[in-house]
């Protein structure tokens, strides 16, 4: 098959490589469509730890089956299909409680560490355990099918915090995940929302999405606008999506007493942020990872509009030009949010 293989930093080649075949708890899906994640672009890099090459990386995709392995019941050939990107066990106390997203042994499709490495999606086939797959309906494109996986991830993060329609809301990014994050707290009826980014044309998108303010912080001052905007109270629910530590330290500084900071960016491994305003203010602190059984319900929000992908998507592109496109992700000359490339 066909593959876009990661050789080195910032290198990719599109090649043959070895086809997967489908195990006995496997499913073999002809990958249709598969978007770059940033979390791709940012391991590209080699400075990540998560991207060890080779790799063929992507977690983010949709396609057909071609082939099950004989424990599989649920699906056949021709099914059209997504799939989670954790690939967690199904057995561990972690998974026996829903909890998928934490399971003992779980990996990342297209992710490689020291622990685990496991070729993800931009390739013609990836095989993956049919407890991780789900049938799409047949008028749901596969390329707004393949953003399935992020929008789970915003889905997941909005349910981490108790959100009522009197709350106000902040989400620090507006880049694919924090737009999605957007969407489902809307989703939860919550009463304001401000959405923060540096860049003007995320923050666009952001208001044709339903923010009721945008703030460019290079501009306006996040906490000042927050509390003015709240009559010097700040933001129930504060919902960070880049992971800088500095943006996590704008996330407490507008979050209110007694409010809650859900941390969903994870660019940078530490952050300093102020204790006592935590501990005097009665914070709470939520992590947010991947989904824990959101991805499903998602098909049915993307798929009846409720969840509007299509803005998301900036340019289409055949894997063949996949090392071009993350080449232009990684600069950020252009108003981008997500490619998707078809193998």
């Amino acid at each position: 098959m066909k593959a876009l293989v990661y050789t080195k930093p910032n290198y990719f080649e599109y090649c043959d490589f070895p086809e997967p075949v489908a195990g006995d708890d496997d499913v073999l899906i002809h990958v249709k469509a598969c978007g770059i994640c940033g979390s791709d672009v940012h391991g590209s890099t080699g400075k990540t730890g998560r991207r060890i090459p080779p790799l063929i990386m992507g977690h983010e995709a949709a396609g057909i089956v071609e082939d099950v392995g004989k424990n599989v019941k649920d699906f056949e050939k021709g099914d059209r299909v997504c799939f989670d990107s954790t690939v967690y066990c199904n057995s561990c106390e972690q998974c026996r409680a829903g909890f998928y997203n934490r399971c003992e042994s779980r990996q990342v499709l297209g992710v490689s560490t020291p622990e685990f490495k496991r070729h993800g999606a931009f390739a013609e086939y990836v095989a993956v355990p049919w407890w991780i797959v789900s049938k799409i309906p047949e008028h749901l494109s596969f390329t707004h099918a393949a953003l399935l996986e992020p929008v789970s991830i915003g889905v997941h993060a909005a349910n981490r915090a108790p959100l009522s329609a009197a709350d106000t809301v902040v989400v620090i990014g507006a880049g694919t995940i924090g737009l999605f994050i957007l969407q489902a707290v809307r989703l939860k009826c919550a009463g304001k929302v401000f959405v923060s980014d540096i860049n003007e044309f995320r923050l666009e998108a952001a208001g044709k999405l339903g923010a009721d303010k945008v703030v460019n912080p290079v501009k306006s001052d996040l906490r000042e606008t927050v509390f003015k905007e709240t009559k010097n109270k700040g933001a129930n629910v504060t919902l960070e999506a880049v992971g800088y530590a500095s943006t996590f330290q704008d996330a407490v500084s507008v979050t209110r007493m007694g409010g809650h900071l859900v941390a969903v960016g994870n660019l940078e491994k530490m952050a300093e942020f102020d204790l006592q305003k935590f501990i005097a203010g009665e914070l709470t602190f939520t992590g947010s990872y991947a989904s824990s059984g959101e991805f499903r319900d998602c098909i049915e929000l993307v798929a009846s509009g409720k969840i509007n992908v299509e803005p998301l998507i900036s340019d289409v592109l055949p894997l063949e030009d996949g090392a071009r496109a993350f080449e232009r992700l990684l600069k950020a000359e252009e108003n981008l949010l997500k490619i998707v490339l078809e193998p």
